[in-house]
This record gives structure tokens, C-alpha cells and sequence, in this order.
């Protein structure tokens, strides 16, 4: 059974006071749901906040990690960094790294190993912008990203990747795709790994829809056949607007 996940990324919000408050009010939420449980707060945040969830069923991510082991990266985070204070979950492929910082298909890929040479789950991001659906480009470009960073694995790699469909024009918008254009596309997402790697690999893998999510769609989108969860954004700096997300399914 395909585990239901919502993960909760912070980008470049809270100092360690406000991360503090923030988990404070998290841990004070009730979960009424099985699904999985993750935020994602700042890279100088992430061993306070793994230390202070400790108990609460809540597991810390990181937002991004560097492809490379160690060397000379200035500003950079590696995965045996990661590792290091806890951390086994990572973000790669955000459309906001792919825009803002040019990460590449190629550079994703080599992500990718790394952390799974390092055991660590990844939640790998991609979707299209709003010209590419208004051309009717939308599958070739998710199927073009998957297919470029992932289809070089081994299926059982696949046992530590999440995948998360976020249509770029719907990240920070207020515009979310409708739950069928949601399910449409995870549906095809779930294809193109069955078409790879078979069915059996394909209903066990974890597809979440990132884009605009709110308490007020959250169960809509949820309960789509191949939706899984959710990659939520601003409403996950709101522990109520969070958990009750979580609590759609």
C-alpha cells in the first residue's frame, strides 16, 4: 500500500525563534490520519528542529543537498552532512532551485545518486510552467524530467523515492490545477514509471501534488486514486492550516 505523505516546505521563512514557535504549535495539533508527517524549515534551522520533534511523529527534511561528497562548495550541504545530524529525507528537483539556481535534469540526476548512495528517501519535484500547458506540452515535459533525472535507476531504488508534481504556475499563485487535472496528470505520471519499471513498482510509489494547497481543497485532491498527498507550501508556516491538510485524507 502506497504510503499517504504530507510534507511541509518552509523555503526561506523562520529565523530559529520562529522555527521554535512554529514546531511548538505543530506538536500541539492532532493527527486523526496515518499519513507521514514532514517539514522542511532553513538548513541553519534543521538540527534544532529534528532535536526539538523528537516524540512527536514529525520527521525534518531538508529543502536541498549538494551532488558532490565534500570539496570546495562554498555555501553548500552534503548529504553525509545531512546524515550526519539526522536528517534522511531530501527535497531536490524544486521548481524554485530549477528556476532561481538553473539546476539542470543532468545536476538532478547526480543528486539523486548521492543521496541514495547515502541511503537517504528522496521527494523529487518536477512539473511545467503555464505556457507549456497552454501549448498541450504538459506530459511531454513532466515525462521529459522524470525520465532525465530518474529512468537511470534500479526499480529498487525506487523504494526511497517520493515523487511530487508541482505545476510551476500554480506554486505561490493562489492557482491550484482542479482534482481531476491533478489526477490526470499523477495518473500519467504513474504510467510512464509502470511503462519503465511495471505496475508493481508503480503502485508503490508515493506521488504527491505541490501547488497552492489549502485547507479548504486539500481533501478534493486527496482523494484522487493516484494522489497520495500533498507538498505544501505557504500553508504549511500555519501549524492549523497544516494539520488540517494532513487531516484531508
Amino acid at each position: 500500500m502506497r504510503k499517504q505523505i504530507v510534507a511541509g516546505n518552509w523555503k526561506m521563512n523562520n529565523d530559529l525563534a520562529q522555527t521554535e514557535t512554529l514546531i511548538t504549535s505543530l506538536s500541539k495539533q492532532t493527527k486523526t490520519t496515518d499519513a507521514e508527517v514532514m517539514i522542511a524549515p532553513a538548513a541553519t534551522n534543521l538540527w534544532h528542529a529534528y532535536n526539538s520533534t523528537k516524540g512527536t511523529g514529525i520527521e525534518v527534511v531538508a529543502q536541498n543537498m549538494h551532488f558532490a561528497e565534500n570539496g570546495a562548495y562554498t555555501g553548500e550541504v552534503s548529504a553525509s552532512m545531512l546524515k550526519s545530524i539526522g536528517i534522511n529525507t531530501v527535497i531536490l528537483g524544486h521548481s524554485e532551485r530549477r528556476e532561481y539556481f538553473n539546476e539542470t535534469d543532468e545536476t538532478l540526476a547526480k543528486k539523486v545518486d548521492m543521496a541514495l548512495s547515502k541511503g537517504m528517501r528522496i521527494i523529487f519535484c518536477f512539473g511545467e510552467e503555464l505556457a507549456d500547458r497552454k501549448a498541450g506540452k504538459e506530459e511531454a515535459v513532466v515525462g521529459s524530467q522524470i525520465k532525465n533525472a530518474l529512468f537511470h535507476l534500479t526499480a529498487a531504488d525506487f523504494q526511497n523515492i517520493v515523487l511530487a508534481y508541482e505545476p510551476v504556475w500554480a506554486i505561490g499563485t493562489g492557482e491550484t490545477a482542479t482534482a481531476e487535472q491533478a489526477q490526470d496528470m499523477h495518473a500519467f505520471i504513474r504510467k510512464t514509471l509502470a511503462d519503465k519499471y511495471g505496475n508493481d513498482i508503480a503502485e508503490t510509489v508515493s506521488i504527491l501534488y505541490g501547488g497552492s494547497v489549502k485547507p479548504n481543497n486539500a481533501e478534493e485532491i486527496f482523494s484522487k486514486p493516484d494522489v497520495d498527498g500533498g507538498l505544501i507550501g505557504g500553508a504549511s508556516l500555519n501549524a492549523e492550516d497544516f494539520f488540517a491538510i494532513v487531516n484531508a485524507f
